[in-house]
């Protein structure tokens, strides 16, 4: 039987594997954790909306019936494509083939002095550290005088996509409606939250309509949007913009750009741009035939998106869904057949209560109704009957109370040594 290693246990890579179940394959599936996340919802996370358990799955519960899938936490430190194997931290591994999804990570586009000050926010743990650093700077803020005041509370994100608008608006209704309740001490109306963005308007990528409203809405939450402005530098204290503004903050979020996850050991010629792997239309790596790349960390250009892909969850779906079909093929001594087409169903955004864009193919529509649509999709999304209830639970109570009770700062042990 042949042996089929899966790298990244994300959206591309859990349906990958799912979808083989009943295929003539050893299907051995590879993370460094034990749990897929959903990352659509890392920023209510950060925010104190949800749990981490609740918007994450453990890998061994999908897999309970799938007797052809052999599951190992592990990182993979190296690829040797000769070889056919993967040296990883608990040995190495061999393949016949090799499906590389290991996502995407931050880019800070080589500025390290922002790399090591800014919090980024592309993993549940770290969404996590996030929520205890902003609970953990206002516990500060409480003992504390002016200026550093200033700085504890006040948050600037980097970023207008998606992320960076969410997580803005639902800072600013933690801001309108629990914070005062938790913090009477401190006064919010010198809190600010400001949201920068390079590129003339938020969510560069959707409709003009959405940039326009997203953008009204988060003003009318209170947040302040700077589009074609820079953030220069930060040290940990001042964030230096390129319009010559200063802005002192302890809470600078990083959503402003994504880059591959690479696995050391590839050709230097099929990176490219962003750190990612060129592929063809069947997601083959150029020149390896049995190596394929799925998702946020392949790039494939086709005459509909000769930049590649967007990075997002149905592009990874779709390739998934494409590659099986090829794989069935191979298994039975076929050649390849299916070109990949990306089916573009659109994107959404939510900024908060009532308050969400949507860009369907056929509509455009915002406000209370693509809030609503923004909700269903994504509790539809989330994996196991467990979480969504978990999720739902979460949101009509924040709905109903104005409030959440997760505000927790859960700091790591750190066992003491003799």
């Amino acid at each position: 039987m042949k042996k089929l290693v899966i790298v990244g246990a994300g959206f591309a890579g859990l349906r990958l594997a799912r979808r083989l179940k009943h295929q003539p394959l050893e299907i051995w599936l590879i993370d460094r954790n034990n749990y897929h996340q959903f990352q659509p919802l890392f920023y209510q996370v950060a925010t104190s909306g949800l749990e981490p358990s609740a918007i994450s799955f453990p890998l061994r519960k999908v897999f309970q019936k799938q007797k052809n899938i052999f599951i190992r936490c592990a990182e993979v430190k190296q690829v040797n494509t000769t070889a056919q194997s993967l040296e990883t931290d608990i040995g190495p591994i061999t393949y016949d083939y090799l499906v590389i999804a290991t996502g995407a990570g931050t880019n800070f586009f080589g500025n390290e002095r922002i790399e090591v000050n800014a919090m980024p926010m592309k993993s549940v743990s770290e969404a996590l550290y996030l929520r205890n650093s902003i609970l953990q700077n206002l516990e500060q803020a409480l003992i504390t005088t002016e200026p550093e005041r200033s700085a504890l509370l006040n948050v600037v994100v980097v970023g207008a996509g998606p992320t960076g608008v969410e997580v803005s608006g639902a800072l600013a209704e933690m801001k309108k409606h629990i914070l005062p309740k938790d913090y009477p001490e401190l006064d919010f109306t010198k809190m600010s939250i400001t949201l920068v963005e390079a590129a003339p308007k938020t969510l560069a990528n959707m409709s003009e309509d959405s940039s326009r409203k997203s953008k009204e809405y988060l003003e009318h939450l209170g947040v302040k949007v700077l589009t074609a402005t820079q953030v220069n530098s930060y040290d940990g204290e001042t964030v230096q913009l390129s319009n010559g503004e200063q802005i002192f903050s302890r809470n600078v979020i990083w959503a402003a750009g994504i880059k591959g996850n690479m696995l050391p050991g590839l050709p230097e010629t099929v990176v490219v741009r962003g750190n990612r792997i060129k592929v063809n239309r069947f997601n083959q790596v150029e020149g390896l035939a049995n190596v394929f790349a799925l998702g946020d960390i392949a790039s494939m250009v086709t005459p509909a998106y000769p930049n590649g892909h967007p990075q997002v969850a149905t592009v990874a779906n779709e390739q998934a869904d494409n590659l099986v079909k090829n794989l069935k093929n191979l298994l039975n001594g076929k050649a390849f057949q299916y070109e990949f087409e990306y089916s573009n169903k659109g994107s959404m955004a939510t900024v908060g209560r009532h308050l969400a864009v949507v860009d369907l193919p056929f509509i455009k529509f915002q406000g209370l109704l693509a809030w609503l649509f923004w909700m269903f999709l994504h509790l539809m999304l989330i994996l196991g009957v467990k979480n969504k209830i978990l999720v739902f639970v979460n949101w009509m109570w924040k709905y109903f109370t104005f409030d959440q009770s997760l505000r927790l700062i859960i700091k790591p042990y750190h066992k003491k040594k003799n």
